[in-house]
């Protein structure tokens, strides 16, 4: 392999793809820089502050030509203008269950590699059920409809130091079990308004706290002068993303996990329209008292099609309901 010195620091991050027996999809950036990793987890604040800053000093190489090896498949690509590519393909044998190493690299101008990286992708067992998770303020403590408090949670706390809610862990690990065995888990998809520039840490945090593990789907890369709108995206873009895991496990049921400190409940009721028969249950975290109204009147709807729905504050009342229901023994 020839490696280009144009592009030294050039660096492909390939995030965890999923997909089932022939159909696959690998996602990632081709960036111009060197991605930040973290080199510990202490509590320093200025440490953080700094970290969680030069993710966000990201440069993102447009129309780059990337390439993927898949057995003896070849692939080819090009970045949109944010650095962003994906792959979609049939593979020509079958796909076991479990996580595969997929290799992506990037190609200068002479069709050389400049680049290279390794990310994993996710083929779910043929279970009954799949999950949809939001993350801020559904697992994550991130107080996403208030700035001051969203950005001071951001700037003070890393991976190992986030608050997550009591007993959701407990929880997901009981979904992820659901009519299945430990060693034939059902599927989890974490879906968010947070940029892929958070990508390393909020894995970091799903594995430090023992979440069942699972592909993300996050929003667009955004600059350091977008720094102040983290978190922030259109209704459109999460329900886009929530449609192409529906598209993707057309044998599987879904529930569909979220909280109603901003759009999640309209967005689960459209799916619900959208998808007749195919949305098993919804979980909602009650979050704001000014939404409680809105959300009850959603739930209601999603109901009246036939779909279970859980209007919670604490995890125990989600395991409860969870139990009553069936859904977990």
């Amino acid at each position: 392999m020839v490696r280009s010195s144009k592009y030294k620091n050039a660096t492909v991050k390939v995030y965890h793809g999923y997909g089932h027996t022939h159909d696959l999809v690998a996602y990632g950036h081709v960036f111009k820089n060197k991605t930040v990793y973290r080199n510990n987890y202490a509590t320093n604040v200025l440490q953080n502050i700094i970290h969680l800053l030069r993710l966000f000093f990201v440069k993102p190489l447009p129309h780059a030509k990337v390439q993927l090896t898949w057995g003896n498949q070849v692939l080819y690509s090009t970045t949109e203008d944010d650095g962003f590519f994906k792959f979609e393909w049939k593979s020509d044998f079958e796909v076991t269950a479990g996580w595969h190493t997929v290799e992506v690299h990037f190609l200068n101008e002479d069709g050389d590699i400049a680049a290279a990286g390794q990310g994993k992708i996710f083929v779910p067992h043929s279970t009954q059920f799949a999950f949809i998770s939001d993350i801020d303020d559904t697992v994550l403590m991130s107080y996403s409809a208030t700035v001051v408090k969203r950005l001071r949670t951001l700037f003070t706390k890393n991976p190992h130091t986030r608050k997550v809610f009591a007993d959701v862990v407990k929880h997901y690990k009981l979904l992820a079990e659901a009519h299945t065995t430990s060693t034939v888990p059902n599927p989890f998809f974490y879906v968010s308004s947070s940029e892929w520039n958070l990508y390393d840490d909020l894995n970091e945090f799903f594995k430090h706290n023992g979440f069942p593990k699972g592909a993300f789907l996050l929003n667009q890369v955004k600059k350091w002068f977008q720094f102040f709108k983290t978190g922030k995206t259109k209704h459109g873009g999460k329900l886009l993303r929530v449609v192409r895991i529906l598209n993707a496990f057309p044998k599987q049921q879904f529930i569909l996990l979220g909280d109603n400190s901003q759009s999640d409940p309209s967005i689960y009721a459209s799916i619900v329209e959208k998808y007749p028969g195919k949305i098993f249950a919804i979980y909602i975290r009650n979050i704001h008292q000014k939404n409680e109204a809105a959300t009850k009147e959603i739930l209601s709807g999603a109901e009246r099609s036939g779909v279970l729905t859980c209007f919670f504050k604490t995890n125990k009342e989600a395991i409860l309901h969870s139990k009553k229901t069936g859904l977990i023994d």
